[in-house]
């Protein structure tokens, strides 16, 4: 994983970012723990058992200038959302293909991001495809999640609104807006699309994907080229 990181260091035609979720926020007047930054303590319910909605913290950390994108789900973390916010990252940033010889990913083997779930892998090669650019997808083993850049991210996130009651969507969108990393504050999105659970592909559908789904020779699970044919 180091060498593969560093080779893109080194490389500026890389582009190279850490991606992964937070744990779903609960929004109400929920006790999270922690010490608030206020004069006046703030009184939440005295059983933590109703929340009136909750949202799906995802990040994009861009590596090679430590800009930090939040983007808050409010339905469930799907291939498709991972896919969308990725989508919308590289357009809203104004990214072209030319400038790039590579777009490195590095993410965790999630539930949505396996290199075996078929949703993803029809999604990441036609985003590959609609943007022309080889992809690389380079995943942290289990239990070294915590070697992967946005991890930290959410640390610093988690600390700053610590103890505070994020009794609104509107609450936990400023509160996220406002914490810094590395002096810089975070580009926090708003997602409204309703996503479906257990979306699959079927095998006689997902053989024409695989040309373009490039397993690595030695960690063929881990390290995954994405290449537009």
């Amino acid at each position: 994983m180091f060498e593969q990181n560093q080779t893109s260091a080194d490389n500026p035609r890389s582009l190279r970012i850490s991606i992964d979720s937070k744990a779903k926020v609960k929004i109400g007047n929920l006790s999270r723990g922690g010490k608030a930054r206020t004069l006046e303590p703030q009184k939440a319910d005295d059983h933590d058992t109703e929340w009136s909605s909750v949202l799906v913290p995802f990040g994009i950390l861009n590596t090679n200038n430590d800009q930090l994108a939040i983007y808050m789900g409010q339905s469930a973390e799907t291939s498709d959302f991972i896919v969308d916010c990725l989508s919308d990252w590289w357009q809203k940033n104004q990214l072209l293909s030319s400038d790039f010889d590579e777009w490195m990913i590095n993410l965790d083997s999630g539930s949505a991001t396996r290199s075996d779930r078929t949703q993803f892998i029809k999604r990441m090669v036609e985003l590959s495809k609609k943007i022309d650019l080889k992809i690389r997808l380079v995943y942290y083993p289990p239990y070294h999640s915590k070697y992967n850049s946005v991890e930290r991210c959410w640390a610093a996130l988690e600390n700053y609104w610590n103890g505070t009651i994020l009794d609104s969507v509107d609450a936990v969108v400023e509160w996220a807006s406002n914490m810094t990393w590395k002096g810089i504050s975070p580009i926090v999105h708003l997602v409204e699309t309703t996503y479906a659970k257990g979306v699959k592909v079927l095998p006689q559908d997902l053989k024409q994907y695989f040309p373009s789904w490039q397993r690595s020779d030695t960690l063929p699970k881990w390290d995954i080229t994405i290449v537009p044919y």
